[in-house]
């Protein structure tokens, strides 16, 4: 089995070697396979010396659209199977040979993981709930996917006229696309990933509560009709 890792970054001199770290750290079953893939994105630091000090294949794409970004490193991608994940996040020890055991199995469609953040508050907790429990009743996760590059380019990889919340379209219009052919989605549980709470430290502990508190404005994000929302909430986070 061959995989590739998809990372997206945009000047992650401070994070990326934990992320890319951990990948290699990895106890890879034989008969596996990695590559690591970076796309860098408008990167002023050392983000591409670091991708390349660990080992990662480095690619470009400038656009302020994590769906482009993505589908890009996924391009790149020579390998049956793609997980992308965040540069400011980690593997916890057995993410890989979980992978690897899911994927074995013929109906397997792909999946998702548990997410923690590394922290913890009030504030945060509260957040992180208004995401997680709409999505376990929605068989939905966040953070790190894992799919064939096959049924990826079958559903048109992520939208790009979406500009946030990629993923959690991505993943249902895979999950679609798999009962077609009675494959099934796999959130891993006995594994996590681990976030960084960088979004927190800028904006503070109730960050996830104020921005979903406005759901109008999230929409409107979500489609590219309000430049300044997103910069501020994400591509020009300082880093």
């Amino acid at each position: 089995m061959k995989i590739s890792v998809v990372i997206p970054a945009h000047n992650e001199e401070k994070y990326i070697a934990r992320c890319l770290a951990s990948i290699n750290a990895q106890q890879v079953p034989q008969g596996m396979q990695v590559e690591i893939i970076v796309v860098l994105n408008r990167c002023t630091d050392k983000t591409k010396e670091i991708a390349l000090s660990h080992g990662a294949i480095v690619v470009s794409d400038d656009s302020k659209n994590l769906s482009a970004i993505k589908n890009t490193g996924v391009a790149h991608a020579t390998t049956e199977w793609v997980i992308t994940i965040d540069a400011d996040s980690w593997m916890s020890k057995g993410v890989l040979a979980e992978i690897y055991r899911y994927a074995r199995s013929p109906n397997c469609l792909g999946g998702g993981i548990r997410i923690k953040p590394e922290r913890s508050s009030l504030g945060i907790a509260v957040g992180y709930g208004m995401l997680l429990i709409p999505a376990f009743f929605l068989g939905l996760s966040f953070g790190m996917y894992w799919f064939r590059k096959s049924d990826f380019d079958a559903i048109g990889g992520f939208d790009e006229k979406r500009h946030i919340a990629e993923d959690v379209d991505f993943l249902k219009r895979l999950k679609q696309h798999g009962r077609s052919s009675g494959r099934k989605h796999k959130i891993i549980s006995a594994t996590s990933i681990i976030t960084s709470c960088r979004k927190f430290d800028e904006f503070g502990d109730w960050h996830f509560v104020r921005i979903f508190s406005n759901p109008c404005r999230v929409r409107q994000a979500i489609v590219g009709n309000d430049r300044n929302y997103l910069d501020k909430n994400w591509y020009e986070v300082k880093r």
